[in-house]
């Protein structure tokens, strides 16, 4: 009976010191991560909103049906009238008969949005593109406004957030009590005690969001995103099938925010001026905007649809319907397609069905990463960020009152000493590393911080300790 009662007191021990190391571990992570994941909830609120109210592109102009439209033709000569010096490079379709049709048109002076009356083939109101409350909120969500050094902190940030929810998983999950303890907050609790039964329910609940949130956001970083995953799942070019091919990839025409499917960004571009293709508009037909929009509704693309015009002497015609651009609501409809500028050919028609599953659980996880489903994503996403602003406020409210009265040290947990199980861990750590590079090489720089400085220093100890 003794070694029983023996062996069970060593098993809690043990329990007890991985418990602490694990909360260790989700104080350090959550000391990073809770400024960023609150920049990121908050700004992907107000993409939501403004994306489904007013459009990404601010395309959601009224304007009165009168017919029969005016030519395309028309209609960009009047856009590219309104930019003194002005080249067209988009067009986008209205999604709908009751809304103004869109123009890109660049200038020396600046890229402009020009939106025009496609009955009257009058200029409804132009600004600057990429200038409105959607950009900055992109801008900061993706960067936070500091270029590549914004995406690395970013990415870090995504990538110690798996850490964050991996030790919180083991700290919450029911031992005692079951799952109705771990799923329900307890309503008895006060004080610290009610915080930490909210927290730790809520977290539990959008733990497997939130890490498909972190990984599709990740997919999007400069490393982990650009340099290791997006790298071996692009779509390869040789299902052009002997198409000339350009010295630029499709990521060429990302401008601010990202809108090239993810599959294809690293592809190379077709190139015009072959006999190569199939039979798209017909010969003898001029190759104008209103052709190959012709050529577009006849190979169904229907209703919003984004129309890139040629660059240069090789460049192409590019229609392309993608949901990441809130062109459809379903993004297994998402389609490319490449028109020679002077045959008037088609050199590739990529769809969904197409891309590798990789590049189809991309193209799938951006739609539902950026609520471009409908109505009920955006609601859906909206209360993910809501829990996420309250698990970072409810994180932080708990170290306030878990700290010494009247002072404003950090005060993380203790790391226990003989520690159990600890190559576990170990290996646990590497995995994570491995799989996340930025979490990584974040985690072995926390870990010699704690062993060298904040254990050792002083004045890091009066702050941590």
């Amino acid at each position: 009976m003794t070694t029983t009662r023996t062996a069970a007191l060593d098993a809690a021990n043990k329990g007890a010191k991985l418990y602490r190391a694990a909360w260790r571990w989700h104080f350090y992570a959550g000391l990073f991560v809770v400024p960023f994941f609150l920049v990121l909830a908050v700004t992907g609120m107000m993409m939501l909103w403004i994306a489904h109210l007013d459009g990404r592109d601010g395309e959601r102009i009224p304007v009165t049906p009168q017919g029969q439209t005016t030519s395309l033709n028309l209609q960009a000569a009047v856009a590219i009238a309104a930019v003194p010096d002005g080249q067209p490079v988009q067009y986008v379709a209205p999604r709908s008969p009751d809304l103004a049709a869109i123009f890109r048109i660049d200038s020396p002076s600046g890229a402009q949005t020009v939106a025009v009356d496609p009955y009257t083939a009058q200029v409804v109101t132009s600004f600057p593109r990429r200038s409105g409350w959607y950009d900055l909120a992109d801008n900061i969500h993706s960067s936070l406004l500091l270029g590549v050094t914004g995406d690395r902190m970013l990415e870090i940030a995504a990538s110690l957030g798996v850490v964050l929810m991996a030790t919180g998983l083991y700290m919450w999950w029911p031992r005692q009590g079951g799952w109705a303890r771990a799923l329900i907050p307890n309503p008895m609790a006060r004080g610290r005690a009610l915080w930490r039964s909210l927290h730790g329910t809520v977290g539990i609940w959008i733990s497997v969001v939130m890490v498909f949130f972190l990984v599709s956001g990740l997919a999007w970083s400069g490393v982990w995103g650009e340099k290791l995953t997006q790298a071996w799942s692009t779509f390869p070019a040789a299902k052009w099938d002997a198409v000339p091919l350009s010295d630029v990839t499709h990521g060429s025409m990302n401008d601010g925010p990202k809108q090239v499917a993810w599959a294809l960004e690293q592809t190379p571009m077709p190139a015009s001026g072959s006999e190569a293709g199939v039979t798209g508009i017909p010969q003898g037909q001029p190759v104008t905007i209103d052709s190959v929009d012709a050529l577009a509704r006849s190979i169904g693309f229907q209703g919003r649809y984004q129309m890139m015009m040629p660059k240069g002497d090789t460049g192409v015609w590019t229609l392309a319907r993608d949901s990441m651009n809130t062109d459809s609501l379903n993004p297994t409809t998402d389609r490319t397609v490449h028109i020679d500028q002077y045959s008037g050919r088609i050199l590739a028609d990529v769809g969904f069905g197409d891309y590798s599953w990789a590049g189809k659980a991309m193209a799938v996880g951006i739609a539902l990463h950026m609520g471009t489903l409908g109505l009920w994503s955006v609601l859906a996403n909206t209360a993910f960020c809501l829990a996420v602003i309250f698990l970072c406020v409810s994180g932080v409210v708990l170290w306030w009152k878990r700290r010494p009265a009247g002072q404003m040290r950090l005060v993380p947990p203790p790391m226990p000493s003989d520690m159990p199980l600890w190559r576990g861990a170990v290996v646990l750590g590497c995995v994570i590393g491995v799989v996340f590079p930025m979490a990584g090489v974040t985690m072995v720089a926390a870990l010699l911080a704690d062993r060298l400085l904040l254990t050792r220093v002083p004045a890091f100890r009066r702050v941590f300790g």
